[in-house]
């Protein structure tokens, strides 16, 4: 990757990599935009990446997704994006060690001075940012505040699956619906929750058993190997493990109509796949607006006169209407819906750009 001249394609402000020696602490952080706000985005811990270039990628996508993401909420923040090379679970091992890596972390976050301010990502847990925040006040979702943004996020997924629905069948009961959910993580999890309490049929899929054992016990779901989540019959596929699960291989096998999970870059080449699944007919909901509800919870936690849950639950089932819209404008223009919310957050990034104009004294 020629990275000056991705940065530049895409718009990015700024990439950072830390190294300490002393923990082997590994880590890159990603600035993609701060014209509405200092950039937020999690910090994510994940021992899969190949190599340095892969991780890289992985952060300059997760931070303009970040971007886009605070757009559509209606957010005063920018796009940011951590990842840290490494294996999670070996470093839990050592509670001392853990802590040193993480306050090493936070420092570097404190040399940002507010340009980027950290939270949970895939892979890191509530101790992690506890850490971190004892070098750097830069960090949100912290517990006994807003705390782990899983639950959240759940919750904004859910009200987009029912906005998907009430666009493609009239109504917005999930009563009886068929969803497949890749990947029961903590949001995964917690998604499945929302859709078996509304009735929903689960069908389930996630590397670790013991998380697909848990929801056939808890949701009465059923299993399904990783390789034939996506060719199972159901009306929703909501992806909620990692990303660019959209691809040349997957859709041929979709037989659902509605997509809409809680993965950030579901679309493996947002103009290839976007406009494939837009052709063949699938209601996409695009993830940054639907999974935004952790984003918007740990917003409301850095909101001044302190956090208020009720505030931020009022602001996440708005997401409802902002899908709703998406797929309105996406109807009546023959857009795929990627296309159409991509436009309004730079419309709105622009917009707010164009009052920084206007001289204010300091």
């Amino acid at each position: 990757m020629e990275k000056f001249a991705y940065m530049e394609k895409y718009g990015y402000e700024q990439l950072v990599l830390f190294h300490d020696k002393n923990t082997g602490l590994k880590a890159i952080t990603c600035i993609h935009n701060t014209v509405l706000g200092p950039s937020l985005g999690g910090t994510r811990f994940w021992g899969g990446y190949k190599n340095e270039d892969e991780a890289i990628e992985d952060a300059l996508r997760l931070a303009k997704g970040m971007t886009y993401k605070s757009a559509m909420a209606g957010l005063s923040l920018g796009g940011g994006k951590s990842v840290v090379m490494g294996n999670p679970e070996e470093l839990r091992k050592d509670s001392i060690k853990a802590e040193a890596f993480w306050r090493a972390f936070g420092r570097f976050v404190e040399g940002l001075n507010g340009r980027y301010i950290t939270a949970q990502d895939v892979g890191t847990l509530p101790q992690d940012m506890v850490n971190i925040h004892k070098e750097t006040k830069y960090v949100a979702g912290l517990p006994g505040r807003s705390g782990s943004p899983s639950p959240y996020t759940a919750l904004g997924v859910y009200k987009a699956i029912k906005a998907c629905c009430d666009h493609t069948y009239g109504s917005d009961s999930l009563s009886g619906k068929t969803i497949a959910v890749q990947g029961i993580g903590t949001v995964g999890y917690a998604l499945c929750e929302f859709l078996h309490k509304e009735g929903a049929n689960l069908i389930v899929s996630d590397a670790f058993e013991a998380n697909n054992e848990k929801a056939v016990k808890d949701f009465k779901a059923k299993r399904v190997d990783l390789d034939k989540i996506y060719s199972v019959d159901c009306d929703i596929y909501a992806p909620c493990a990692l990303g660019a699960t959209i691809n040349d291989e997957t859709i041929p096998q979709l037989k659902c109509k509605i997509i809409c999970g809680a993965a950030n870059n579901v679309l493996k080449d947002a103009a290839v796949h976007g406009k494939t699944i837009h052709e063949k007919g699938f209601v996409y909901a695009p993830d940054y607006v639907a999974n935004a509800g952790g984003v918007i919870n740990v917003y409301y936690e850095l909101a001044e006169g302190g956090y208020n849950e009720a505030d931020s639950v009022r602001a996440i089932e708005n997401i409802y209407d902002r899908i709703s819209e998406v797929l309105r404008v996406s109807k009546e223009t023959n857009s795929p819906t990627f296309e159409v919310a991509d436009r309004m957050a730079e419309k709105r990034i622009d917009a707010i750009l164009k009052t920084k104009s206007i001289y204010l004294r300091k």
